[in-house]
């Protein structure tokens, strides 16, 4: 075989590993570009119910003002939104209140109970599948907040919706001297929380522990948790007591090993109007 035969045959090989490799790229690029297209999707359909839901069922919205301070006779407490729990149980029977964060811009959310952990996690307001899920309370807690320790959690998407700005409270201080309190609506109480620990810690912690009623273990768990915050808060270990009702925010951190959690005391529990 002559050696111009051969450099054919090598550049006829050549030209077919090249062929393949560019089909190849482009395949791996087209994959990439609808699973983008695909998650860009989900998060809108997410954020367009979302939306829909909040336009439907918070009825009197106050604007903007200074971080409300305890009830005094010059200065009445009162929930920065009004809900319609009426049209909320009219699309889904499992809301137990709805969530609002002084601080962080877009965190106002229904907030539901299952029958288990599970149902919520990829499952929207209106029961449709989705990645956002809904804001849901641990199925062992009592749906009314009245447990020393009620575990809410809700996802870390990465546009920023559901419980993905939550961190915002350990990056820098601004979130927290922004505002220091979180509520949780309900169709018998709105209730005001003032934030005592913000921190990252493992999916085993016994952050996650639930307690049968206040106590000397339930006092233990609340100066330790305030031992593990991140940023430092306005309310010390000595104002923790065993009467306090907590709500611990939870949510992932793209780590599988660790959650990153946000946990606040009850301070107010005002009539609904």
């Amino acid at each position: 075989m002559t050696d111009q035969k051969k450099n054919k045959k090598k550049s006829k090989g050549g030209d077919i590993i090249l062929t393949l490799v560019l089909i190849l790229a482009i395949g791996v690029f087209c994959y990439a570009a609808y699973n983008l297209y695909h998650i860009y999707t989900e998060y809108k359909k997410g954020t367009d119910e979302y939306n829909h839901i909040e336009q439907m069922a918070v009825i009197d919205r106050e604007p903007d003002k200074e971080e409300q301070e305890p009830a005094g006779p010059e200065n009445k407490l009162s929930a920065p939104l009004k809900v319609d729990f009426d049209a909320l149980k009219n699309t889904n029977e499992d809301v137990v209140g709805w969530i609002y964060i002084e601080a962080l811009e877009g965190v106002s959310y229904p907030v539901v109970q299952g029958t288990d952990n599970s149902t919520y996690l990829h499952t929207t307001y209106e029961k449709n599948y989705n990645i956002a899920g809904t804001i849901f309370v641990d199925y062992e807690n009592k749906g009314d907040f009245s447990d020393c320790n009620t575990l809410v959690y809700g996802h870390n998407m990465k546009n920023g919706s559901m419980f993905g700005t939550l961190k915002e409270f350990t990056k820098d201080e601004s979130a927290y001297k922004k505002s220091k309190y979180f509520w949780i609506l309900t169709p018998e109480k709105n209730y005001r929380y003032e934030i005592i620990s913000a921190y990252t810690t493992s999916v085993s912690s016994d952050t996650y522990t639930l307690f049968k009623g206040p106590g000397v273990e339930f006092e233990e768990y609340l100066k330790k948790v305030k031992g593990y915050s991140e940023i430092q808060t306005d309310i010390s270990a000595e104002d923790l007591n065993m009467r306090d009702k907590v709500v611990t925010l939870s949510t992932c951190t793209g780590n599988e090993a660790t959650r990153f959690v946000v946990q606040g005391k009850m301070v107010d529990a005002l009539d609904v109007e």
